[in-house]
């Protein structure tokens, strides 16, 4: 099993990452504006006061929970998720290169020491429990396989197997930012619904990543984004 991992990680680093963003960089200069995107390649991972975070995260639990698992399905489980992802989103909400009519009014006051701590106390909550996902399923295919005639490369090669985050092994290939992909397992089919819809729109942006994601979700069709959407879910 780990020489798949290892197989797949490569994968994603030599056929989906570096060649697009090779491309976005080249094309950067007349197409977007400066600043219009982060580049994360170059994004280390954050560390941040616990402690501090949890103090700051009673505004947050209106959403997402006492928990850090959300109250609603439109909002996101942020308990066990990757901080240096979490902090990511933060930056770019409060920069406004990610837009949303709520988060982007609660991070406007933020410092980024708030920002780090926050995602620091929500990695270092428990995630949500595992559940019962059909890798049979179409969205189990697709999560696992992919699928290569329609140019669907598998969730798992950036989002771990089990959709737990990313599982990092030694290479000497060049290496995503594993640090700043999602954990997805468990996500509510509504709220993974809506952001690939937001991928595939343009909506969603500011980051390298989003633009990985953006191609990514421009080969779904909407039933394999519910297939996709749901197996997520039960993950």
């Amino acid at each position: 099993m780990s020489s798949m991992h290892r197989f797949l990680h490569l994968v994603v680093a030599a056929t989906l990452w570096l060649p697009m963003l090779s491309a976005v960089a080249a094309d950067s200069a007349t197409a977007r504006k400066a600043g219009a995107w982060t580049d994360l390649r170059l994004q280390h991972p954050i560390i941040g006061d616990v402690q501090a975070g949890h103090a700051k995260s009673a505004v947050c639990a209106a959403c997402h929970g006492p928990q850090g698992v959300a109250v609603a399905p439109n909002f996101p489980n942020l308990a066990g998720q990757s901080a240096t992802y979490l902090y990511v989103q933060l930056k770019t909400f409060k920069s406004g290169q990610r837009k949303d009519p709520i988060m982007s009014g609660q991070t406007a006051a933020l410092s980024d020491a708030d920002m780090r701590n926050l995602a620091a106390y929500y990695a270092a909550l428990p995630a949500k429990p595992a559940g019962h996902a059909d890798a049979a399923s179409r969205g189990g295919r697709l999560f696992l396989d992919g699928d290569p005639d329609q140019g669907v490369p598998p969730c798992q090669g950036c989002h771990g197997p089990t959709g737990q985050g990313p599982r990092v092994y030694p290479s000497d290939a060049p290496q995503p930012p594993w640090s700043t992909f999602p954990r997805l397992q468990g996500q509510s089919a509504i709220y993974v619904t809506k952001e690939l819809g937001d991928f595939g729109s343009g909506a969603r942006s500011g980051t390298s990543n989003a633009l990985i994601m953006q191609s990514v979700a421009k080969s779904l069709g909407d039933a394999d984004i519910q297939a996709l959407s749901a197996y997520i879910a039960t993950q």
